[in-house]
């Protein structure tokens, strides 16, 4: 890359490299955005816990009309795009600049190899400390832009990259729980998201701790307990309304039978006198009788699931009280440790992404960067991926408490990595096991987007039907059949990325009818990861396998209970 490629910004101050080296490392006064830039940030919806509180009520992903916006925001275009980056920020700025001049003009192979290297540690120093920052509704897009694509230095697009980049969508439109980089940060910064799961710390002493490290910890517990009882509450509240629901589908049969049985013709000749009942109407009181039984029944059910309610609502509301007297954990101020803390585990997130042997530069650039459009990890393309994986495997998202599937859909980070592998860092919290989120997390610049989602997805399956057999994992459900599947065929390997590549296969061919899994494999799957019955019936048109899997399963529903 020679320097009539470079952007007019770094050529300038690669030319005169000292003086701007010490203008980039020098503190300096708080810069304002243009006009673009604030409105931007202004037009950013918040909508509280709309991210964060599980709706049980939604049954898929809303289908997104418009993937990117229709006229470029102007975000690359502003000449000073590099000098705002790094200005005002740690001595690791410095550092950036200098090796990423270096980079960008050294010649000799060997010697890029060395900068390159050197860049990704420079550079995850110069986000640790753009990471705390995430909260200043003031802050200058392009340090947003460098936290959540890796754009340091706009003269790195091809100019169809630089089109697609500016007219990507801001904001959160759909509600959905897919978080980039900086908006992760910010919901950790602000108390509304817990720090991801790590290995236990080592517990700080009461005594030995500040009063605003003591209010820090004690917000911490108040909101780790909430988290707990927010599950309970949603859960409860989810069975209310399943027995209320019940209720009103008997009172109205009721009233139906009791109206047709009270529904007397009148006797041609002899009015006003109507006649005796029908056969028809003397059937219905055993269907009646039947009806008051469940009436009875489900009443009985409804008045304890009330009660469950009523307790969770109580001891919702108690802490909720108790966070609100100590602040409220919309206004809690960044807290730095917590940042910290999940600034380490996100770094590791990105080089699970890429793993050991693939492309740790963290820059965006078009050097590395090819994929298409639709295949660049925006959170409207992950949403049409994840829609699509839903329309096939329905109970993908889908936990089950008290017998009841409730549809959860995972937390999901988009890091800008050149990572080829989404994964799960965690099934649901620790502290809530009913409604709670999991955690996801999907590079944004993989080779084919759809399999970085599906490994993701594949993980999430294996670690939550693992989680619920706990114990028993390695004998029930699908990870114990799955178990004493590959124990049987003597496969020598890791055996959850075995069942990876196999639900992989699962997906994108077997969905279509292409056969290219084990006959028992394919059997375990259809049992406990079914396909919709629409797909199915369409299956077993084309091949006698499918068939007789769904003949297998019309036998299940016919002995079911026997």
């Amino acid at each position: 890359m020679n320097d009539s490629e470079l952007d007019p910004e770094i050529a300038a101050l690669l030319s005169n490299a000292q003086s701007s080296i010490e203008e980039v490392a020098a503190p300096s006064p708080k810069i304002t955005m243009s006009k673009g830039f604030i409105k931007q940030t202004e037009e950013e919806p918040r909508r509280p816990g709309s991210i964060h509180e599980v709706d049980l009520s939604r049954t898929c992903f809303q289908k997104i009309e418009n993937l990117k916006n229709e006229t470029p925001n102007g975000f690359y275009d502003d000449p000073k795009y590099y000098k705002v980056t790094l200005t005002g920020e740690n001595a690791s700025a410095q550092r950036v600049h200098q090796v990423l001049s270096k980079y960008l003009t050294c010649t000799d192979p060997k010697d890029r190899s060395v900068y390159r290297q050197q860049i990704v540690t420079c550079y995850w120093e110069l986000l640790r400390g753009m990471a705390p920052k995430m909260t200043d509704l003031s802050l200058p897009m392009p340090k947003r832009m460098l936290m959540r694509y890796g754009i340091i230095l706009p003269s790195l697009f091809k100019a169809e990259h630089k089109e697609f980049f500016s007219k990507m969508i801001f904001e959160n439109k759909y509600g959905e729980p897919i978080l980039y980089v900086d908006e992760w940060f910010k919901e950790i910064a602000s108390g509304r998201m817990t720090n991801s799961a790590t290995d236990e710390k080592k517990q700080v002493r009461a005594a030995n701790l500040t009063p605003d490290q003591a209010a820090s910890a004690e917000q911490s517990r108040l909101m780790q307990l909430q988290s707990k009882n927010s599950g309970k509450l949603q859960s409860s509240e989810n069975m209310l309304n399943m027995k209320e629901s019940e209720r009103a589908m008997i009172e109205t049969e009721l009233r139906n039978r009791v109206d047709t049985l009270c529904d007397h013709l009148p006797i041609m000749g002899l009015e006003p006198h109507k006649n005796a009942m029908t056969e028809t109407q003397r059937k219905l009181f055993s269907e009646i009788t039947d009806l008051l039984h469940r009436l009875s029944k489900n009443d009985k059910e409804l008045a304890k699931v009330l009660r469950e309610f009523q307790e969770s609502k109580a001891s919702y509301d108690s802490v909720q009280n108790k966070i609100e007297a100590n602040g409220g954990a919309e206004i809690i101020q960044a807290d730095k440790e917590s940042v910290n803390t999940e600034f380490e585990t996100i770094r590791q997130m990105a080089k699970m992404t890429i793993g050991r042997r693939g492309n740790q530069f963290p820059i965006f650039t078009r050097e590395f960067y090819h994929c298409t459009e639709n295949g660049t990890g925006t959170r409207e393309n992950v949403i049409e991926v994840l829609r699509w994986i839903e329309s096939i495997d329905p109970g993908v998202f889908h936990r089950i408490h008290k017998n009841v599937p409730n549809r959860i859909v995972p937390y999901i980070l988009l890091v800008p990595t050149y990572g080829d592998r989404g994964f799960c860092w965690e099934p649901f919290d620790r502290y809530n096991r009913v409604t709670s989120r999991g955690r996801i997390v999907i590079p944004m610049y993989p080779r084919d987007l759809k399999i970085a989602v599906l490994t993701a997805v594949a993980d999430l399956r294996w670690q939550v039907a693992k989680e619920k057999a706990s114990y028993y994992w390695m004998e029930e459900g699908l990870t114990g059949q799955y178990y004493q599947h590959v124990e049987q065929m003597k496969l020598k390997g890791d055996l959850k990325e075995f069942f990876i590549e196999d639900y992989i296969l699962w997906m994108t061919k077997e969905s279509t009818g292409v056969q290219r899994l084990d006959k028992d494999v394919r059997g375990i799957f259809w049992r406990n990861m079914p396909f919709p019955k629409e797909l199915k019936e369409d299956l077993r048109k084309r091949s006698l396998v499918y068939d007789e899997l769904c003949k297998k399963d019309a036998n299940r529903e016919m002995s079911d209970g026997y």
